[in-house]
């Protein structure tokens, strides 16, 4: 029978400091309520679920003053393998403890740190540890628990692991030595737990949820079924109104003029290789303000500037105080890398002020190129400062020295720059970090609205790679406005899957949709769709598959139209054909037709011969035939193993978008063949087939071609298809 829960002094002080809302107070009692009522251990432990950077560390402090009302004495709080993180931590429950603190009833310790003596006294008191997932952190616990303090065993504990990163997803090579380490701490935990009589365990991350929305019983096509593994309860951190996410960065930025749109800038590949290594040769003093090779880092650099002033100027007018801004280059691990793009930034920062002393033309060229580049995302209602004002500013700005450029590539870097909240210390204005693995590891950084990135996402666990970015939290729209995230095209579509697949299973998990259920499939040596063990994903070949999903291909150019026209003869008679052979038309839309997947299949095979795709960007023809297939062959209805075909023809779509300066990657009308589309795609698959005129004022080569779009069906349940797995 459950028990009713007890608020008492610690929870109801912690409620009245940070009001928690209708929700947030909901989750934390299901999370107690449940650790109660439900046996959990590391192998099966209750899961707090949230965003990144979405206030889990609200959550859990939430749960801590509930259980600590309801009879439990020991929190031990596991965090990643860093020391500022550990630090971090110890600050914000310090803080948010005060005053059973002051009033003697609690104490925190950094494990490395206790006294060697604890009194009875002492450990009478409620007790919170703090230490790193780290050989020597595990193995003073276990010193702690059944040697020097041997009283603590045999109370209420609880554990808490803070961002659970080796719950999630692992798409990297096990033999990897960091996957090891985890591995071998995450046995430690279960020794220790199995020692103790009265403890449970909650585990609190943003992405674990392929480990258990994998049906329990799962069999597709005859094949060997997939067992997952569960943890005992999950309870989800709300999100709040003020935070931002995926959404602002791969979904409303599709969106054209919305200032969500202006927020990614694509760099090259080859500007990457440029700032890997030292390399005197290509990045030129003299020629750092025109160079166009570093035209990414330039811009990065120039934009941070102009946009921190400008908001500046905006709190100077709404007499707010202003902000310190910060911006992130994030590229490599490597210390020689730092060093060399430290080097490149404070001479391109040189450069930047001799210009405004000795050549003002040039200077003011370059400011009002990223004034009008910011000036496109504007709020509504916000003011937007003058060219005048912004010039005056960041010349200021300069001459004060305004811009500092730290490395932070070290644990010790890190500990000497947090402030008392344990966020990177903001010395000046504007604060440019360049670090590499130390950023991986959730040190908050505040007012980002700058971030260059370059590291490599198939070798990295979707949790991390997100949270390098640090964008996401809780942001102030003013200050998104006049974000800029700077990547090349291949990591920005690695991250936008990632997203994508974040937020599908969350969705299905919210929802129930499919039973709260999430299938993760892959093809075989034959083609076959089989199960597939969420744990060998590799993400950066994933699909995310659910109702109404389109599938396109995207940053291609055409054949030169004397090698197009006569492909294209051979398709457009095979589409009359395909129209004259269907197997059924809709007679609301006398341009949609029902066929068979095959002919489907060998119509994109002859599609894609009439493509050249741009560098970093391919259209993976095998794998949509795939996804088709099994999308075809999941209904038992009697349309099972058919598709159906909107055709439009006659189009004209530009190859470039104007306002971003990118791909054009929606040829569909919403209003047209995209809702028929979804009105069809009942059961099996649609395809939209567009005939593009192919201007040459468009951007394309003066020859007409076909830009397919598949659009999943209405019932496809929301399902993980993975290209590429590690074996």
């Amino acid at each position: 029978m459950t028990s009713e829960l007890v608020v008492g002094d610690y929870f109801k002080h912690l409620k009245e400091k940070n009001k928690y809302n209708k929700y947030e107070l909901n989750t934390i009692q299901n999370t107690v309520q449940n650790l109660i009522d439900i046996s959990t251990s590391s192998k099966k432990p209750g899961m707090l679920l949230g965003n990144i950077q979405s206030g889990k560390t609200r959550s859990f402090i939430g749960a801590m003053g509930l259980a600590y009302d309801n009879g439990y004495d020991v929190v031990i709080i596991f965090t990643k393998n860093s020391s500022a993180l550990v630090k971090q931590t110890y600050e914000r429950i310090e803080q948010e403890y005060s005053e059973a603190i002051d009033q003697d009833q609690l104490a925190v310790y950094d494990i490395m740190k206790m006294p060697e003596k604890l009194r009875n006294y002492e450990l009478k008191k409620k007790l919170v540890i703090v230490l790193k997932k780290e050989k020597k952190n595990m193995e003073r616990l276990e010193k702690l628990l059944f040697e020097q303090y041997i009283v603590l065993a045999s109370r209420k504990l609880l554990f808490i692991d803070d961002e659970a990163d080796f719950a999630s997803v692992a798409y990297e090579n096990v033999k990897e030595k960091n996957i090891v380490e985890l591995r071998v701490i995450a046995g430690q935990i279960d020794h220790i737990r199995a020692k103790l009589v009265n403890a449970s365990y909650l585990q609190v991350t943003a992405t674990p949820y392929s480990l258990y929305l994998q049906p329990e019983d799962m069999e597709i096509h005859k094949h060997k079924r997939y067992q997952p593994k569960r943890p005992a309860f999950t309870e989800l951190v709300p999100i709040h109104n003020r935070y931002i996410g995926g959404e602002m960065y791969f979904e409303l930025s599709k969106i054209e003029d919305h200032p969500a749109s202006y927020i990614y800038h694509e760099i090259q590949e080859e500007e990457l290789k440029i700032l890997a290594k030292s390399d005197k040769r290509r990045v030129k003093a003299d020629t750092l303000l025109t160079n166009p090779r570093i035209e990414g880092i330039r811009s990065a650099l120039i934009n941070f500037i102009v946009a921190g002033k400008i908001r500046n100027l905006q709190q100077c007018k709404l007499g707010d105080r202003l902000q310190k801004y910060a911006f992130i280059i994030h590229t490599m691990t490597s210390k020689s890398a730092h060093q060399w793009q430290e080097d490149v930034a404070v001479l391109m920062e040189d450069k930047l002020v001799e210009a405004l002393k000795n050549d003002p033309a040039t200077f003011k060229d370059l400011i009002l190129q990223s004034y009008n580049d910011l000036k496109r995302s504007k709020l509504n209602d916000v003011a937007f400062p003058s060219f005048s004002e912004v010039l005056e500013s960041v010349k200021e700005s300069l001459l004060d020295q305004e811009l500092l450029i730290e490395i932070v590539n070290s644990e010790k870097d890190v500990e000497n720059l947090l402030d008392k909240s344990g966020q990177l210390k903001l010395r000046t204005p504007l604060n440019l970090f360049i670090g590499g693995q130390i950023l991986d590891r959730g040190i908050t950084i505040g007012n980002l609205i700058g971030f260059y990135y370059g590291r490599n996402p198939q070798k990295f666990q979707q949790d991390t790679v997100l949270q390098h970015s640090r964008m996401y939290g809780a942001r102030p729209l003013a200050d998104v406005a006049l974000t800029r995230f700077y990547t090349t095209n291949r990591i920005y579509s690695v991250m936008e899957r990632m997203h994508e697949f974040d937020k599908g299973l969350r969705q299905a998990f919210e929802t129930g949709a499919n039973g709260g259920e999430v299938t993760f499939i892959r093809k075989d040596l034959n083609h076959n769709i089989i199960p597939c063990n969420p744990n060998k994903i590799l993400l950066s070949s994933i699909h995310t598959l659910k109702a109404g999903k389109r599938l396109l291909p995207i940053g291609f150019q055409t054949l030169p139209k004397t090698q197009l026209k006569p492909k294209m003869n051979k398709i457009d008679a095979y589409v009359k054909q395909l129209r004259e052979n269907a197997v059924k038309v809709d007679t609301e839309d006398r341009r949609s037709f029902l066929v068979r997947k095959e002919v489907v299949v060998r119509l994109l095979q002859q599609i894609a011969e009439t493509y050249v795709m741009q560098e970093n960007y391919e259209w993976d023809l095998d794998q949509h035939v795939a996804i088709l297939n099994y999308l075809t062959e999941e209904n038992e209805t009697r349309d099972r193993g058919k598709i159906w075909i909107v055709l439009r023809e006659n189009r004209n779509i530009g190859r470039i978008r104007s306002s971003t300066n990118s791909f054009e990657d929606s040829p569909a009308t919403t209003q047209d063949e995209l809702k028929v589309a979804r009105k069809l795609a009942k059961t099996v698959p649609a395809l939209i087939l567009t005939r593009q005129n192919g201007l040459l004022e468009q951007g394309w080569r003066g020859g007409a071609f076909y830009w397919p779009v598949i659009v999943t069906p209405e019932t496809t349940q929301t399902t993980i298809f993975a290209n590429k797995t590690i074996d």
